[in-house]
């Protein structure tokens, strides 16, 4: 039976399980490292799962045109950082908190370049849905097929050397777009978690 079987119990059911039953991994905070928090967002599209990335704009103070996952800085006011990852959906994509249900988080991962600790959740939003993106920050949302991801060609991997350390990245492709860094990273993450891995 495939993961992606819509006649098996439903994915996120199935999802929310396997987050359920694992210890997430944390980043030491003993550098000069900031809290944020992502939501990795499923939906059910054309009767398949889909994966929501924004592909953020130039006028952004941090990863300027990349594309990301919706999210951002741990606030003061946030309860926790799940709280964190569901008001910068809201305000990013215009998602409001009690439309998303949280199914788990992953293991926290860092950014090299803005030092970022991100910790990110998974999370099912209704479809169609009315998005509102702020377009000071957001110039493009993207809806991938999660079966995309297993196919051929579509993950690669390359080198990046950062200071005096070099790490390996993952960069899967859609179309012209890239996704790379932490947001390619987390996905990874999810992709081995549900799938027993990504593209090959």
């Amino acid at each position: 039976m495939s993961w992606f079987d819509n006649n098996a119990e439903d994915l996120h059911k199935r999802i929310k399980r396997i987050l359920a039953h694992r210890k997430i991994k944390r980043v030491s905070t003993e550098h000069d490292l900031v809290r944020a928090a992502v939501l990795l967002p499923l939906l059910i599209k054309d009767d398949s799962y889909h994966i929501l990335f924004t592909k953020r704009t130039d006028r952004v103070s941090h990863h300027k045109g990349e594309v990301s996952f919706p999210g951002g800085i741990y606030d003061d006011h946030d309860v926790d950082l799940g709280a964190t990852a569901l008001r910068e959906t809201h305000e990013e994509i215009g998602v409001r908190s009690q439309d998303v249900k949280l199914l788990g988080g992953l293991d926290e991962v860092v950014t090299v370049t803005s030092h970022f600790i991100v910790s990110p959740f998974v999370g099912l939003i209704p479809y169609p849905y009315p998005f509102n993106p702020c377009r000071e920050e957001i110039e493009e949302i993207l809806l991938i097929p999660l079966q995309y991801f297993s196919e051929e060609g579509v993950l690669s991997k390359d080198y990046m050397r950062n200071q005096s350390k070099t790490r390996m990245v993952y960069i899967y492709q859609w179309g012209h777009h890239s996704i790379w860094g932490a947001t390619a990273e987390i996905l990874h993450q999810f992709l081995e978690l549900i799938c027993g891995g990504g593209s090959k």
